[in-house]
């Protein structure tokens, strides 16, 4: 099971790994589409490890295609989100610290559906968030999406 931790500059005892996120709105732009993962139970938005040759926006999109089944278009930048506090732990023992590039993204095709990384989906207006067990800084990420405007460095 993956483990986060928080502590003074604990991210220190990390590699340094570069993620993705996105941000999905509902047709109402009221709702976010939400996918509980597999290795903790929480609730985030939709992300995960950028690779070596592919552009922020690109792992952004091959994310969500590998954890949804949808095809998205990247169209925002929302902000970069890093916690010095904040140390993820893998079952495997390897640690890292994440920065990570946070995207608005739409949905260009494909049906919505489960993968080996995620047990549940769905829309959820940031009300619904307050009772959901969520990951890291991904409501804070849903709360900058919602308000619009230049990129967040947080």
């Amino acid at each position: 099971m993956t483990q986060v931790l928080y502590g003074p500059r604990l991210g220190k005892e990390g590699q340094l790994r570069v993620g993705c996120s996105a941000v999905i709105f509902d047709e109402n732009r009221k709702k976010v589409l939400l996918t509980q993962r597999t290795d903790n139970g929480r609730w985030c938005v939709p992300g995960g490890a950028l690779e070596s040759g592919e552009s922020a926006a690109e792992a952004c999109e091959r994310e969500v295609w590998e954890e949804t089944g949808l095809k998205v278009r990247a169209t925002r930048l929302i902000g970069v989100y890093s916690n010095p506090d904040q140390l993820v732990i893998y079952s495997d023992g390897n640690k890292a610290f994440f920065v990570v590039l946070s995207f608005e993204a739409e949905i260009i095709e494909g049906e919505l559906g489960l993968s080996n990384e995620t047990t549940a989906f769905g829309y959820y207006s940031l009300e619904e968030m307050e009772g959901l067990p969520m990951h890291g800084q991904h409501k804070q990420r849903v709360e900058d999406a919602l308000l619009g405007g230049a990129a967040l460095m947080k």
